[in-house]
C-alpha cells in the first residue's frame, strides 16, 4: 500500500520491501535521476532512503510519527544499480522512537550509516 499511495517514494524510485515494527528494508533503484553532477548517487536520495526506510518502521507501529532529528555517515560512493537500506528500531517510548539505518551498494557493501528519532503524532 505504501508503495502505491506515496507519489515522494514512487517518484525517487523507492521500494519498501519489507515493514515491521522492529525494522523494514527499503531499494532504492538507481536512475539517472539520482546522480549529483559527479555521477555518484545524490547525499540528498541516499538520506531520504534511510529516513523512508525508518519511518517505515515507526509506521508499522501502527502511529503516525515525523522526523524530529537524524544524522548520516558517508561512508563510501553511492554507486551500482540499486542501493538497499535496513532499518532496526532501537527503543520506542511514550512520544518517540530512535532507530538506526544501514544503507548498501548492490555489492552489500556499507555505504552510509543514519540514526534518527520520529516524535510520534498519535
Amino acid at each position: 500500500m505504501l508503495n502505491e499511495n506515496n507519489k515522494f517514494i514512487k517518484y525517487n524510485n523507492i521500494e519498501i520491501i519489507e515493514g515491521n515494527t522492529n525494522s523494514s528494508i527499503a531499494k532504492l533503484t538507481i536512475t539517472q535521476n539520482s546522480y549529483n553532477p559527479y555521477n555518484i548517487v545524490h547525499g540528498g536520495l541516499i538520506f531520504s532512503l534511510g529516513d523512508t526506510v525508518m519511518g517505515v518502521t515507526c509506521r508499522a507501529t501502527g502511529r503516525k510519527a515525523v522526523t524530529l532529528d537524524a544524522n548520516i555517515n558517508f561512508l563510501h560512493q553511492g554507486t551500482g544499480k540499486y542501493l538497499i537500506a535496513k532499518s532496526e528500531l532501537l527503543k520506542s517510548g511514550k512520544t518517540t522512537c530512535v532507530l538506526k539505518a544501514n544503507i548498501y551498494n548492490d555489492k552489500e557493501e556499507l555505504i552510509a550509516v543514519m540514526n534518527a528519532t520520529y516524535f510520534f503524532l498519535n
